[in-house]
């Protein structure tokens, strides 16, 4: 699947292949789609064009080696995974690699994509010898009750294009732990990390055939042929709400699972008790890292107005520290994943401004040698906002950090919660028990005090509330999704009845 003395994991490898019951084939269309690198804006490679004829056959090769794969030993799901971590151990260089190339993550942002996966696989390694059954009491004389812990059978996974290596791997690998099969749709931007790299990494693992079976192509195409397929027990998707809430519809006509984990719209509260350096550094993390698109990043800044003008100045000026060009180069920021969504986070900012915001930097694309129409944007921070402004109550997705005032804490928390999401969100407000009050109050499946929102640790629960998801990821409560219960009774005396 490489070049002759290559790597099979570099960007020069073939990825025009798909990956289905164990074999690398062609596509049943024949066409590809070419994978374009956003620093660059030049055709890298090419991945195949799938059809719903694809689709199907992924279906029944995750069918068939599920009822094996269902039956095998824990220790064997467990080893399985342990063959992943080693995989990506090996290759992680050059997968970081694809990770600059294919979704402009500059390396930083590899590194800590590597290394959440390396934490989400070494949780789904203990999930075998977890899947305990348990025993209750019964009313009536002689049963006995047992309740055992089976798994659902074929997990789709739609995976997003933002942090495609380690999103992907917080359902795959939980979903084939528990002994399911997977069928693999990777977003139209990441087939290569969120998809191919996985077919790659579990025939190197020694996963046996059918398990993991990976199909590229656009959503518009497949997409709900997939989200709809009745061979599916579990839709697991990573993505907006919007078209969340259509595939989790899809989803439903099967009566397969839904887990959702979709749009955000998180705040950072600071109040005029904050220790005002620790609060800026974990804003200027929280709202630029990979470009502000991190469904967990921070979306609002909402600063107490006694400490408004300072926070804003001091944001500014490292705003305007912060390197900005090819993700190939030493900087901080790199490229927006497209120009759809570069276009649409610059016409928020304009929009914006029109409605009285100001520009205090940024809000413009920098020119990069060579390349014609650049996706890179400067760090961009305006103030004077307000919480209906569209930089600040649409998910921007962007290198956006709009300023809001508020007087007090309970103006604060108002403007948190008025919000249609609830991800994640983070307070500072100098007393660490008084954070904590704040965050208590805010409506989000997650908040941090004294940090920033981007945060992911494979054994901590992690959840959306409101519009921002549906189900769980992480520990056991995406292995509650995985799996089903099954009652069985024992009657172990003759049981009397009515007639």
């Amino acid at each position: 699947m490489a070049l002759e003395g290559q790597s099979p994991y570099s960007i020069d490898a073939d990825w025009n292949k798909l990956y289905i019951g164990g074999e690398w084939i062609d596509s049943e269309s024949g066409e590809s789609t070419p994978v374009e690198d956003p620093s660059t804006r030049e055709v890298v490679t090419e991945v195949p064009r799938g059809t719903e004829g694809d689709v199907d056959a992924a279906y029944d090769a995750a069918v068939e080696a599920q009822k094996e794969w269902g039956e095998t030993p824990p220790a064997r799901r467990e080893q399985a995974v342990q063959g992943l971590i080693e995989a990506l151990e090996e290759h992680q260089e050059e997968i970081i690699e694809l990770i600059t190339t294919e979704i402009g993550g500059i390396h930083g942002v590899g590194e800590t994509s590597i290394q959440i996966t390396q934490d989400h696989l070494a949780e789904a390694a203990t999930l075998p010898r977890r899947m305990k059954g348990e025993t209750a009491a019964s009313n009536i004389p002689g049963k006995e009750n047992i309740v055992y812990r089976e798994p659902e059978g074929v997990v789709t996974v739609i995976s997003p294009w933002n942090f495609p290596l380690n999103l992907t791997a917080r359902a795959l690998a939980p979903a084939i732990a528990a002994g399911n099969s997977v069928v693999l749709k990777p977003a139209t931007d990441a087939p290569i990390v969120g998809g191919l790299v996985w077919a790659r990494l579990a025939e190197e693992a020694g996963i046996p055939e059918g398990v993991v079976n990976v199909v590229t192509g656009k959503g518009s195409e497949i997409g709900d042929h997939i989200a709809s397929h009745p061979d599916s027990d579990v839709v697991a998707f990573t993505g907006s709400t919007e078209v969340g809430q259509h595939v989790a519809g899809l989803a439903a006509e099967n009566l397969a699972v839904p887990a959702m984990e979709l749009g955000g719209n998180n705040a950072h509260i600071v109040t005029e008790d904050a220790d005002l350096d620790q609060a800026i550094d974990a804003a200027v993390f929280g709202s630029f890292i990979h470009q502000g698109q991190v469904c967990i990043s921070i979306n609002r800044h909402l600063v107490q107005d006694t400490v408004y003008d300072e926070y804003v100045e001091r944001l500014t000026e490292r705003a305007e520290q912060l390197p900005a060009g090819s993700a190939h180069d030493e900087v901080v920021l790199g490229p927006i994943i497209n120009e759809s969504q570069r276009d649409e986070m610059l016409d928020y900012v304009e929009r914006s401004i029109e409605d009285g915001a100001t520009l205090e930097t940024g809000g413009e694309t920098v020119d990069l040698d060579g390349v014609d129409d650049s996706l890179v944007v400067r760090p961009t921070v305006l103030s004077d906002a307000s919480n209906d402004m569209p930089a600040a109550c649409n998910e921007h997705f962007g290198p956006i950090a709009p300023v809001i005032p508020f007087s007090d804490v309970e103006e604060a928390i108002e403007m948190a919660n008025d919000t249609e999401y609830g991800l994640t969100g983070s307070v500072h407000a100098g007393d660490i028990g008084a954070g904590l009050q704040i965050a208590k109050r805010i409506d989000s499946g997650n908040i941090h005090v004294n940090d920033q929102g981007i945060n992911d640790e494979a054994h901590v629960p992690f959840s959306g509330t409101k519009a921002s998801g549906l189900g769980g990821y992480n520990s056991d409560d995406f292995l509650d999704e995985v799996t089903e219960k099954k009652w069985i009774s024992l009657q172990h005396e003759p049981r009397e009845f009515p007639f």
